[in-house]
């Protein structure tokens, strides 16, 4: 049978990284390709003691409950904001399926056929496959390691007068870039003299390398909350099967967006909600992230040094502060979506930097991932990656 499905699909695209990762399954192949956090640091015990509060809570638990969420869980979160200068008002504040439906969900409600979205270049795939999905343009701004250039974003807010910017300026996903003061700063005033809004996209934050830079959310900076939406989650510091994120902005957005998820899901999981909710109260999740940083900074400088083998004339890098992901340009003749063959023969896979570009996919860049795989495999996997890199046979 032929089906005729609505004229929106034509614009559905595969995520690239989840084809590498089903292809990658098999056999020993070290993956540095998902953007995945360490198991090894799994709170299972504290886990299993929220779902059994849950439980022990009564029958009520299982019930239909708000679309914004668990009420107790979003005061705990405004708390959190709030120790980020994020004073965002409790019914402003919306508990989502991941960050990823509240980017979903704010594209939805703002996006139409032929609408505009200015972001970064690279930038997160699963967000160009949202914004794309709803029939959006997405224009690349130039920038570099500081954030978006404010000359380039100022003339294309001007020529095509965007309905939103999307960045993500705290350890970007692909490259691990934290945007300077100055940039973010930049990017809101001209936010304010155009009147669009920014997206502000913030799952690494907290994974941050050394208290001696301050990364200032661009909300933060928004105080009359009018300009700037901003999402999180708990994937990267709990556990990502809870999928829980939220979201915070202006309250007619938020308005829209919670009529939004209503037609969506009703709401996302309670039960998942309430357990969190006992592990933000019961858990030390703020000596968990020290641990998780601590670590992650040490998987981050065995991989960095793998990297320092690599000719510096041919291939260029920059060590991020923070995130989950290093960002490697090889010479412009280096094609590393065709390399990727010879990597995962090698026993290694990691994702070619190209789903990751708005217009021009730059064909010699890749993503590595350093916080999923141990010490010890990351050291087996980056000796494989290496050898193939330094192959002429390969290059």
């Amino acid at each position: 049978m032929k089906y005729s499905f609505a004229e929106l699909t034509k614009n559905y695209q595969s995520s690239a990284v989840r084809d590498i990762l089903s292809v990658i399954q098999q056999g020993d192949v070290i993956s540095f390709a998902g953007g995945l956090p360490s198991d090894d640091f799994f709170p299972l015990e504290a886990v299993r003691d929220a779902y059994e509060k849950v439980f022990v809570s009564g029958k009520s638990s299982l019930q239909y409950g708000l679309t914004e969420g668990f009420t107790p869980l979003r005061e705990a979160v405004q708390a959190v904001m709030l120790r980020k200068g994020i004073a965002a008002p409790l019914e402003n504040i919306m508990l989502t399926t991941g960050s990823q439906q509240a980017i979903d969900l704010f594209s939805r409600v703002m996006l139409s056929p032929g609408d505009v979205v200015l972001t970064e270049d690279p930038t997160y795939l699963a967000a160009l496959q949202v914004f794309r999905s709803y029939g959006a343009k997405v224009v690349a701004v130039n920038g570099d390691e500081f954030g978006m250039d404010a000359d380039d974003l100022e003339e294309k807010i001007k020529e095509h007068q965007p309905k939103f910017v999307y960045v993500i300026p705290t350890f970007s996903n692909p490259d691990g870039k934290g945007w300077s003061s100055e940039r973010r700063q930049k990017l809101l005033e001209l936010s304010y003299k155009y009147n669009i809004l920014i997206l502000e996209d913030d799952p690494y934050g907290e994974l941050k390398f050394s208290n001696e830079e301050v990364f200032q959310p661009i909300a933060s900076m928004d105080h009359d909350r009018t300009h700037v939406l901003y999402t999180s989650t708990f994937s990267k510091t709990v556990v990502p099967a809870l999928r829980t994120g939220w979201v915070t902005g202006p309250a007619e957005v938020m308005a829209m967006m919670t009529q939004g998820k209503q037609m969506t899901d009703l709401h996302s999981s309670s039960i998942d909600q309430q357990a969190l909710y006992y592990i933000m109260r019961d858990f030390d999740l703020n000596g968990h992230i020290e641990i998780l940083r601590r670590e992650y900074y040490h998987r981050m400088t065995i991989m960095r040094d793998y990297l320092n083998k690599l000719d510096s004339g041919l291939f260029t890098w920059k060590e991020p502060k923070g995130g989950m992901f290093m960002w490697v340009q090889g010479g412009e003749e280096l094609n590393v979506t065709n390399l990727l063959d010879a990597a995962v023969a090698n026993g290694v896979a990691y994702v070619p930097g190209a789903p990751f570009y708005v217009n021009e996919p730059q064909l010699n860049t890749f993503r590595l991932n350093f916080s999923h795989s141990t010490p010890e495999k990351i050291k087996i996997g980056m000796d494989r990656l290496v050898s193939v890199l330094l192959n002429p046979a390969t290059l």
